[in-house]
């Protein structure tokens, strides 16, 4: 054996030590089953490689609870941080007191339904119902960006953008600009961006520097300085929040760049959702902002300023949530599974990724084999190839079963939208897959107010009229070189 073939053996024989260590870990984790199995095959198959997918992507950070951002959420409350903040007081009595939602709902089927997931997300964070709320839903990034850049040119005290991907592009250098103007009138303006979203400032400091320069105070969310090492790569704030003066806040699927208002050529028009809120859920889009900016920077800003009081803005009936690795329950997919499961009548989704675990499957095939009207609205271009290849795997199931899958092809479909029987809807950040579910910072509004339902189930049936129905018999029928791909990208759905 020569020195090549022995430091060869002596690399596989340590890989698959190193690798048979790490997999006792992990089943002394006791994960779910299917992700367990992935990574053992990847040690196997992929030796040495394997041990760095996994510093990179494997660890369980929600179980060694490096982030922390949910108990500072609790410090802060029991160190009485919020000092003499009256509104954020009610909320969190609000939130301590289940009981005062039945001033709002009554004693039927439907409210019964809405009661068991408002329940389900008070009692997994700080999620408050509110009723004193407007809502504007938009549709794509043109009608997002008029309303929002209309609204900063208005502000009159602060500014906060919270984005995974802002880009140095055309509606990039709009906001930029009146932003600094803002900043010139004494308007404080933050922003915290994903340092991996936002990967092309590590190379293009100017669009940022220019703006710091003005005191704009811009911060990354997780450097990703020693991502191996830190193992926080594959962690990433996904979120979209925009709060103006603590009155006005905005989430959805949109960032901040050409491509969401159809400006790029390769996805064409950019089909999103998007909402606007004025009233108290603005709150919760400030609190989680706030939270947020504390746990990068350490700086607590719990002025009453940042919580002015509201006058009657309408009586939409919204609780905002927050999701992700910094706490004990996957608030958005929990509460997913216990809508899709108590669905009478339809469940109509809108997702770019369609990559769900086994719970959320089953529960969405139960529901069509018990004969709710299931419909899944999905992008016929692709976007991530073997996100895209994988879900066409999980639509095998949900067809088999009697539910529907639509093909957008007016352009890209980007939004992501459940609506639940007519009387639940979310959107927000939140994909259908694993990636948000557990992984992810993310943040959707959970919606109860019928008028603004009916609105985004409109908007989901004119999508269909953009969209192909995908035929079973032709499904069934396509090559076993494509499902061989769709099966092999499935193997890998728990980490993509």
């Amino acid at each position: 054996m020569d020195i090549v073939q022995g430091l060869i053996l002596g690399f596989l024989i340590l890989s698959y030590i190193s690798g048979t260590i790490i997999s006792m870990t992990i089943l002394l984790e006791n994960r779910d089953p299917s992700k367990t199995v992935t990574w053992l095959l990847i040690f196997i198959l992929l030796p040495g490689i394997g041990l760095i997918i996994y510093a990179v992507f494997g660890r369980n950070l929600r179980k060694i609870k490096i982030f922390k951002t949910q108990e500072l959420a609790s410090n802060m409350k029991e160190e009485k941080l919020f000092k003499n903040i009256e509104e954020i007081n009610k909320l969190i009595e609000l939130e301590q007191d289940t009981i005062s939602i039945s001033k709002f709902l009554k004693d039927n089927e439907e409210d019964n339904a809405r009661l068991k997931i408002i329940s389900l997300l008070l009692n997994t964070g700080m999620f408050p119902f509110t009723t004193n709320n407007k809502v504007d839903i938009f549709i794509d990034g043109n009608e997002k960006f008029k309303n929002l850049l209309d609204d900063i040119s208005k502000a009159n005290n602060h500014i906060h953008l919270e984005y995974f991907i802002i880009k140095d592009s055309e509606i990039g250098q709009k906001i930029k600009q009146l932003l600094i103007k803002k900043a010139k009138e004494n308007v404080k303006v933050r922003i915290l961006y994903d340092d991996v979203g936002c990967w092309r400032f590590w190379f293009h400091r100017k669009f940022f520097n220019e703006m710091k320069s003005y005191g704009i105070e811009i911060v990354p969310f997780l450097p990703t300085k020693f991502p191996i090492i830190g193992g926080k790569l594959n962690y990433r704030n996904h979120r979209k929040i925009a709060v103006i003066d603590g009155k006005i806040g905005y989430t959805g699927g949109v960032n901040i760049g050409d491509e969401y208002m159809g400006k790029n050529k390769k996805f064409g028009y950019w089909r999103d959702t998007h909402i606007r809120i004025e009233g108290t859920s603005v709150y919760m889009l400030q609190m989680t902002f706030l939270i947020d900016w504390y746990y990068n920077t350490k700086e607590v800003l719990l002025d009453k300023e940042y919580f002015p009081k509201l006058s009657e803005c309408g009586n939409s009936m919204i609780q905002v949530v927050a999701s992700g690795p910094d706490s004990d329950w996957e608030a958005i997919h929990y509460a997913y599974f216990l809508g899709i499961c108590q669905a009478k009548k339809s469940i109509y989704i809108e997702t770019p990724y369609f990559i769900p675990d086994e719970s959320i499957l089953r529960a969405l095939k139960s529901a069509a084999l018990s004969g709710v009207d299931v419909r899944i609205i999905f992008p016929k271009i692709v976007d991530h190839k073997i996100v895209n290849t994988a879900s066409y795997s999980y639509f095998d199931d949900i067809l088999k079963s009697g539910g529907k899958v639509y093909l957008y092809n007016k352009g890209f479909i980007h939004s992501k939208v459940i609506i639940i029987d007519d009387i639940i809807a979310s959107t927000g950040s939140a994909n259908m897959d694993l990636r948000s579910f557990m992984l992810n910072f993310e943040i959707n509004a959970f919606i109860y107010d019928q008028t603004v339902i009916k609105l985004m189930k409109d908007d989901f049936f004119e999508d269909m009229k953009n969209s192909e129905e995908i035929n079973i018999d032709e499904f069934k029928n396509r090559s076993i070189v494509k499902k061989s791909k769709e099966s092999i990208a499935r193997l890998f759905s728990p980490i993509l």
